[in-house]
């Protein structure tokens, strides 16, 4: 018996396969990503250049601005063009301020993820957050981004009332009508009957 295999052609790589997860579906979204750069244009005043989101954001420098926009004198010193040590600097800052600003550690992406294009959806998770963090600086006023932050909606109890509730049968902790499993013998073993 001959056994006959045919070479079964593969898709070509995409041009931006950088850009994809390990099972292959893009993790980015465009609409995000297209409604940050809206919120940073209307916060800082201005129309930002044209081209990729990426590119847009990889030296920093808007970053920066609109980091110096929300909290005025957060970054002292913007690197506008050098070497890309100096630019990477620049993200460096922008992740600096943002943390004193009161994002989230975990939400900040490393400066890798936008410089080298490792991580996209970990920058735009981070301005999401940026944009969310300042709901709760009473300073800002300007345009928000993302959902409304939930307040805090506390609840008090009288004495009464928690005594009532401890009267009461909680059901979370199992209600089995007398049903028990004494003398079932354990794991592994057969009912004898």
């Amino acid at each position: 018996m001959v056994l006959v295999l045919e070479a079964v052609p593969t898709p070509a790589a995409p041009a931006d396969a950088d850009r994809l997860w390990a099972g292959g579906f893009s993790a980015r979204n465009k609409e995000q990503e297209e409604e940050v750069l809206n919120w940073i244009s209307a916060v800082l005043g201005e129309p930002l250049p044209k081209g990729a989101y990426e590119d847009i954001l990889k030296d920093g420098v808007i970053l920066c601005k609109l980091i110096n926009k929300l909290a005025p004198g957060s970054v002292k010193k913007i690197q506008e063009r050098g070497t890309n040590f100096q630019l990477m600097e620049n993200i460096q800052r922008f992740q600096a301020a943002i943390k004193k600003y009161g994002v989230p550690e975990e939400e900040i992406f490393q400066t890798a993820d936008l410089f080298e294009r490792r991580n996209i959806p970990q920058v735009t998770l981070c301005l999401y957050s940026l944009g969310r963090i300042t709901q709760k600086h009473p300073e800002y006023n300007g345009p928000q981004l993302g959902p409304k932050m939930a307040e805090k909606n506390e609840r008090s109890f009288t004495e009464e009332q928690l005594r009532a509730h401890n009267a009461e049968l909680n059901l979370q902790m199992g209600y089995n009508k007398g049903a028990s499993q004494s003398g079932h013998g354990g794991f592994g073993n057969t009912r004898h009957m």
